[in-house]
């Protein structure tokens, strides 16, 4: 490749690099951190697939002035694979020293032009050795594009968050319906049933109190099981219609009914989530983010429904799941309690995603960061709501 020929760079003359100083161990260790931070880059979304650019100084007391060279990520490497032999050499005054061969693919040629010596219009700052952590969290963009720490943790609801309601409404509600019956048929003298049908009668009970609609009495247990089973339909298949957010609903009909393991390790059911979601749980997961449920379904329900999805099983992204037991979706408690197990320094480490417009006043009134999802078939909003809105995790630049 022929020398360029020596530039002015604010009035001072520079001569022109040597090609020995693009192989010493300061470049080779610039083009590895160089690779790093084009991938934490990608993973903050501050450049996106092989464009944006990065120009790092090679700081090599043995060279002398004037002779420095300056690493560059060029565009045509995509930044999330990008490794150390991607990057190109340029002289102090930009000429090209070294231009990795083309990939194999698209056989063209890198281009190594378009980010010009920005180095020396912006510097990035001092940045410590490979073996030092990279921090990079001041300069992420949050929903609202003002620089923010990345929150420590995220906690997503599902429906209507990361599952579109028509696949509850549509799927998981009436295979419930129509299951429970036979579920209550085949293990009633069970324990476990025992139980679920003792907190149902709790729950009917109270409900007759407060003159629920649809509630039906349930027989005395000295009563013949047919007539205790079809009372107990009568009362779920109500529930289930009016879609109540109760303990002894969710622990009969999404425990044992509608999220039966047979069901999801066979054919009969398969979660279904927005086409952004597997992305964003798995970069969420790269940046070191802990992403967590919580619905108003049982953890049990929930490890199914993300374990077997239309994207496979996405638990691996997945750090834990709350559901009722640690409060109701609408009460300021049930964050202050999530805030407390999950350890952080402040309520506002944690972002909630929501559906629900009660949801997200009770989890900003304990203090954690809120975005209302707005996705198909999702209800609408007062027009003054005040929140942050995202209709597609791809704009959550976490």
């Amino acid at each position: 490749m022929a020398m360029a020929s020596p530039l002015a760079v604010n009035g001072v003359k520079l001569a022109t690099a040597s090609l020995a100083y693009v192989d010493t161990k300061a470049a080779n260790h610039t083009k590895a951190l160089m690779a790093e931070l084009s991938r934490q880059f990608y993973g903050l979304r501050l450049v996106s697939g092989p464009a944006g650019c990065i120009s790092i100084k090679v700081h090599d007391h043995s060279i002398p002035k004037g002779q420095h060279t300056v690493a560059l990520s060029h565009s045509g490497v995509k930044k999330e694979r990008m490794v150390a032999e991607d990057t190109c050499m340029l002289s102090y005054g930009g000429s090209i020293l070294y231009s990795p061969p083309p990939k194999p693919f698209s056989h063209k040629l890198p281009n190594c032009l378009d980010g010009g010596p920005l180095f020396m219009k912006d510097p990035f700052g001092s940045i410590k050795g490979m073996s030092s952590k990279i921090s990079v969290k001041a300069g992420a963009q949050g929903l609202d594009n003002e620089n923010k720490p990345l929150p420590r943790c995220i906690v997503l609801d599902i429906e209507g968050t990361t599952t579109p309601i028509s696949f509850v409404t549509d799927v998981l509600f009436p295979y419930a319906r129509d299951n429970v019956g036979k579920h209550l048929i085949l293990t009633y003298e069970t324990a476990e049933t025992q139980d679920d049908i003792k907190l149902l009668r709790s729950q009917i009970e109270e409900d007759l109190k407060k003159g629920v609609a649809e509630a039906v009495p349930i027989p005395p247990d000295n009563a013949g099981k047919e007539e205790v089973i079809a009372a107990l339909v009568a009362n779920v298949e109500a529930m289930i219609k009016a879609d109540r957010k109760i303990t002894a609903l969710k622990q009969l009909q999404v425990c044992k009914v509608t999220y039966g393991e047979q069901d999801f390790a066979g054919n009969e059911l398969e979660g279904i989530v927005f086409d952004d979601v597997p992305e964003a749980l798995e970069r969420w997961h790269a940046l070191g983010i802990k992403v967590y449920i919580y619905s108003s379904g049982s953890r049990l329900a929930q490890r199914l429904i993300f374990g077997k999805t239309n994207y496979g099983d996405l638990r691996k992204y997945l750090s834990g799941f709350f559901d009722t037991a640690v409060g109701n979706k609408r009460e300021i408690r049930s964050y202050v309690e999530i805030s407390e197990s999950l350890g952080v320094d402040t309520p506002s480490e944690i972002l909630f995603i929501t559906d629900v417009y009660q949801e997200a006043v009770a989890a900003k009134a304990a203090g954690l960061q809120v975005a209302i999802s707005i996705r198909p078939g999702n209800g609408p909003l007062p027009d003054d709501h005040g929140f942050q809105t995202t209709t597609t995790f791809s704009d959550i630049t976490a």
